[in-house]
C-alpha cells in the first residue's frame, strides 16, 4: 500500500470555496501570492506549452474592469440585473486573479487540451490559496465570454480567453455546507 498524504486528502474531502461576494480585506500581498501562483502552475500541461497565464488585478484595476463591465453591459443590451451581478464581483474583489488560456500552435497537444490545462489551474489556484488559508471562488459569468469586454478590459490577444476570475480575501463567513455528487451514481466501473 502506497504512503498516503492523508493531510492533503483531509483538505480535498472538506474543501469549500468561500462566496466571492462574503471576501473582504485583507488579501495576499505579492509575497503571499507568489506560492499560490506557483502550486497552480504545478498543473498537467501536456507538451509543457503553458497554454495559461496570470493577470492579477488589485484595487484600481477591479474598479477599472467594473467599469468596463458596465460599459459593455450597456452596450451590448444586457439587463440590468445581469450587468450589476456582473459588476459586483470586481467592485466588491479584494483580489481577482484572471487566469487566462493561451492556445499555443502544436501539432501534437489538440486545443482541446491547452483548454483542460487551463481548467486545471484555476482549480489549482482555487485550492492553493484555500489551503493558504484565505476565501477563494472561481467564477466566470458573460465578461470572461465577451470578447470586447476582454479585449477592453484585459488586452488579450486574438488567441487568449478567460478561463476564469479567482477572487480571493479573507472570508467573512464559512459557508453551510452544500450537497455533494453521490459517487455510486456518477461512477462505472470496468473490470472487463
Amino acid at each position: 500500500m502506497p504512503d498516503a498524504n492523508t493531510a492533503v486528502l483531509d483538505f480535498l474531502h472538506t474543501r469549500r470555496s468561500r462566496p466571492a461576494k462574503l471576501l473582504q480585506a485583507p488579501a495576499p500581498d505579492r509575497n503571499a501570492l507568489i506560492p499560490i501562483l506557483t502550486a497552480a502552475a504545478r498543473t498537467p500541461d501536456h507538451g509543457k506549452l503553458e497554454p495559461w497565464r496570470f493577470i492579477v488585478l488589485e484595487n484600481a484595476a477591479l474598479k477599472r474592469l467594473a467599469e468596463t463591465v458596465e460599459i459593455c453591459g450597456i452596450d451590448t443590451n444586457r439587463p440590468p440585473e445581469d450587468i450589476a451581478k456582473a459588476r459586483k464581483q470586481f467592485d466588491d474583489s479584494p483580489l481577482c486573479i484572471a487566469v487566462i488560456e493561451v492556445q499555443k500552435p502544436s501539432e501534437k497537444i489538440p486545443a482541446i487540451e491547452q483548454t483542460y490545462s487551463a481548467g486545471a489551474v484555476c482549480l489549482a489556484l482555487l485550492n492553493a490559496a484555500l489551503a493558504s488559508g484565505w476565501g477563494a471562488n472561481w467564477l466566470s459569468g458573460w465578461p470572461s465570454h465577451d470578447c470586447d469586454f476582454c479585449q477592453e478590459a484585459l488586452d488579450l490577444a486574438d488567441n487568449e480567453r478567460v478561463a476564469g476570475f479567482i477572487h480571493i480575501g479573507t472570508a467573512s463567513t464559512v459557508p453551510p455546507e452544500r450537497p455533494r455528487p453521490n459517487i455510486d451514481a456518477i461512477t462505472t466501473w470496468f473490470d472487463t
